[in-house]
């Protein structure tokens, strides 16, 4: 019951769920709370938040409820393979671009398992969107996650062949100062960082863009079209650059490649749905970014 509400969002709305009275589930949730000796939800009249401790207990029992199904299923000879939802969270490009493909063939092998692709291109914590394991990019901060590096993305500049002959090419970072930028709206891509291979000194350039854009896809359409320079993820202009519509630039002042993990909360008691989607997807996310993260300048 507990869960039931975390998950929909209200005592009400897990009620309708379960097809029990709000009642019974509101005294069964307040008992839970006096048996662990602690609050668990904080409710408002507009919302259901946990607590620190339920956090962390949501956690634990949704782990706990979906051991007993499998062994229950188990038991009864039923079991043939893991079932249930994984919710997966990642970067918008990295999921449409490679995580996509692999979960495709993920789900033809597991029929009984379903995924919900949470993408964004903010961090977001696995606990409040209950999410079962994460793509990330970027220097990890949580120590509390178990991550497993699969590759490294560079972070690259690239401007089109129009705009280059007509600007001309930048030979340092303070040449964009003399170039209009498309600017992507990402917290590892602001402001733009530049190093030097020879002194190490590391560069800045925070321009007022000629175009703001909230989506890398938007930052490398506009890229092409001439509208500005822009600094963005390898994969990202990839197929541009091979295509010649797009050109690196200031590779010499390439910062170091960021790296990307599969992340995820506990090796302990892990589901066996999530157990086989991080030995299926490591392997294979690690073949699809390959390719990428080698500093041209080695």
């Amino acid at each position: 019951m507990l869960v039931a509400s975390v998950e929909e969002g209200s005592l009400s709305a897990a009620a309708r769920k379960l097809q029990i009275p709000v009642a019974t589930l509101t005294r069964n949730v307040n008992d839970l709370e006096e048996l662990v000796g602690t609050r668990l939800l904080i409710r408002t009249t507009r919302k259901l938040a946990l607590t620190d401790a339920g956090r962390e207990y949501v956690v634990t029992a949704k782990r706990i409820l979906e051991d007993v199904d499998e062994l229950e299923r188990r038991a009864a000879g039923e079991f043939r393979s893991p079932r249930g939802e994984l919710v997966v969270t990642s970067p918008v490009q990295v999921a449409r671009l490679r995580v996509l493909p692999v979960i495709n063939q993920f789900l033809a092998l597991y029929p009984e398992i379903r995924i919900r692709i949470v993408q964004s291109d903010r961090i977001i914590d696995l606990v409040d969107v209950h999410a079962d394991v994460a793509i990330r990019v970027g220097h990890l901060r949580d120590s509390n996650l178990v991550a497993t590096r699969v590759g490294a993305l560079r972070v690259v500049t690239v401007a089109s062949p129009a705009l280059l002959n007509k600007y001309g090419w930048p030979a340092t970072p303070e040449d964009l100062h003399n170039l209009p930028c498309v600017v992507f709206d990402s917290p590892s891509l602001s402001p733009w960082r530049y190093r030097s291979q020879d002194t190490g000194q590391i560069y800045t350039v925070a321009d007022v863009p000629r175009l703001f854009v909230s989506s890398p896809d938007a930052a490398v359409d506009a890229a092409i079209d001439g509208i500005g320079a822009t600094f963005i993820l390898e994969h990202d202009v990839h197929d541009a650059v091979k295509a010649g519509k797009l050109k690196y630039v200031l590779q010499e002042f390439e910062i170091e490649p960021i790296p990307v993990h599969v992340v995820y909360l506990s090796r302990e008691g892990m589901p066996a749905k999530l157990r086989r989607f991080i030995d299926y997807a490591v392997p294979r996310l690690r073949d699809l970014l390959a390719e990428f993260g080698r500093i041209p300048f080695d």
